[in-house]
């Protein structure tokens, strides 16, 4: 075991899909419509209600009944899965870390998604956590059918009609036959998110400030938050309004060796205040190369950064009051241009 641990979310920081939508808009009519609905009306119960013991994310279990309601089975859960994009980059990062630290992915994706992207970039998935559903245990009648097409029929109808969403998902969809078999399934995502950091930190017997974590997401502000009061590595990565909000540092790049490029400065200047330092002078210096070789950046992911941003460099800055806008705008766009605005645009 290393000293010091990089935790990550995966779609965002790892890889271009948000596989929950895609699955939706694959197997369900308008189901990324559907989806998008949902998904907002998670942030609302998450965000604005703040619903107790309610974790963000929670669409994974939202979207279950209308995946059923379909016919699907594991196995089409885990062959469509296997459509994974990466984030650019993202293969140099991971092999770059394995040597260096401790590695873990935390997400709220199924578990066969996140088996999928393991196998592409040679990933533990012992070292991953994710929201674990075995929809085979879940078997429609014919009657959950027609119930659940008509509460998709009126949710499709009235998208922004939340107090009809609260009767179809605390009242109504208790009559469908596998309900017990749903409220059973426990969604990582949130205060989740921040439960496996401790697991993580018990594991790896670890200091409490030791932590990287990065993430592009409302399911990261838990661990985002946790991280930086901890005086650890608290980052987004093209993220949305949420991570921006309660990051310290934000990085919005096409590729993932500008998170590289942090881990190797931390990873040989492992504290919170020379991380910051460096970052402060990557803004302010002429020469990059010169501040590379002082903050002793490794060989690798300095001659893959200059490689990389040979004409435009990403942007890395700490995210203060004054250039939140600014950072968020960029990140928006950026989030957007590479993962799509249907993907880019989810909460």
């Amino acid at each position: 075991m290393f000293s010091e641990s990089f935790i990550t979310d995966c779609e965002g920081p790892l890889t271009l899909n948000d596989n929950a939508y895609e699955l939706c808009d694959h197997f369900i009519e308008n189901g990324g419509n559907l989806f998008k609905i949902l998904s907002a009306y998670d942030d609302y119960l998450a965000d604005v209600v703040k619903l107790p013991g309610y974790k963000s994310g929670n669409t994974l279990i939202l979207i279950l009944p209308f995946l059923i309601a379909e016919g699907i089975k594991n196995k089409d859960l885990v062959e469509y899965s296997k459509n994974v994009t990466l984030v650019p980059g993202s293969e140099f990062l991971i092999k770059f870390l394995k040597p260096r630290m401790n590695n873990y992915i935390i997400s709220t994706s199924y578990g066969q998604y996140i088996e999928a992207v393991c196998d592409n970039i040679n990933f533990s998935f012992e070292n991953t956590f994710y929201t674990n559903v075995d929809i085979d245990e879940m078997v429609p009648t014919d009657k959950d059918i027609e119930l659940i097409n008509g509460f998709k029929e009126a949710i499709l109808k009235h998208p922004e009609n939340y107090v009809l969403m609260d009767e179809i998902f605390f009242e109504k969809m208790s009559q469908i036959s596998f309900d017990e078999k749903l409220n059973e399934v426990e969604v990582v995502g949130g205060v989740g998110k921040k439960y496996a950091i401790l697991k993580i930190i018990s594991r790896d017997d670890i200091n409490m400030d030791k932590i990287f974590y990065i993430g592009d997401s409302i399911t990261d502000v838990d661990c985002l938050k946790f991280a930086s009061a901890l005086k650890g590595i608290s980052v987004s990565f093209n993220g949305n309004s949420y991570p921006i909000d309660v990051a310290d540092i934000a990085i919005v790049s096409p590729d993932a060796t500008a998170t590289a490029l942090i881990a190797s400065v931390y990873y040989h200047n492992p504290s919170q205040e020379k991380v910051f330092e460096f970052i402060n002078k990557y803004n302010e210096v002429d020469d990059l190369k010169e501040l590379f070789k002082e903050y002793k950046v490794d060989k690798k992911v300095f001659d893959e950064f200059f490689k990389v941003f040979d004409n435009k460099l990403p942007i890395i800055k700490l995210i203060n009051k004054n250039n939140r806008e600014e950072i968020l705008e960029a990140s928006v766009k950026m989030r957007n241009v590479i993962r799509g605005k249907d993907i880019g645009g989810l909460g």
